[in-house]
């Protein structure tokens, strides 16, 4: 990758051997490396057994997990938060792992649209929850930088996987507003 990082680096006009450029190739490489780790995670060494029985049946949230990822159209990045709520079925899962269901999706190059989703059918998948619901809010520097500019425009997308009932997701999105 840092070949390619140099070469684009001279497809732009610069000089890949100027004293500020000289470890860019290299660094570049590094931070998408980061950036798409989530092709590499395992959902199971991610939720590392922390899935525990339960007999609640009341929504559990998590609100408002920050997230960056990647928009898979320009390779420029889009951030925000998202919110999850979902409905056990005999199981609950520790809560931090959540956000970490929220990175591996997000650390990938992706559409805020099939994120969202990506996640609600994730959860849903390893907790056999009767449904579940996410709410993200996003920024994205592809219409921020470029294209239409519009700093302050704010992208939000929902899922729901289940059958979620019209009073629970009416609760779940008065508590994550």
């Amino acid at each position: 990758m840092e070949k390619l990082y140099k070469e684009i680096l001279e497809k732009i006009g610069e000089n890949p051997k100027r004293e500020g450029l000289i470890k860019t190739p290299k660094r570049a490489s590094v931070a998408m490396e980061f950036l798409t780790k989530g092709y590499t995670m395992d959902i199971n060494k991610v939720v590392n057994s922390a899935i525990f029985s339960t007999q609640k049946k009341d929504m559990v949230i998590v609100k408002n997990v920050e997230f960056y990822s990647l928009c898979e159209h320009h390779m420029l990045p889009f951030y925000g938060t998202c919110s999850v709520g979902y409905i056990p079925n005999g199981k609950i899962i520790g809560l931090s792992k959540i956000p970490r269901v929220v990175d591996m999706f997000a650390r990938r190059l992706q559409i805020q649209e099939r994120l969202t989703e990506e996640i609600a059918i994730e959860i849903k998948e390893i907790l056999g929850a009767d449904s579940v619901i996410v709410k993200m809010e996003a920024k994205h520097l592809c219409m921020m930088m470029r294209g239409v500019e519009k700093q302050n425009s704010t992208t939000i997308t929902t899922s729901i996987c289940g059958n979620m009932k019209s009073e629970d997701v009416d609760k779940f999105l008065k508590m994550v507003q």
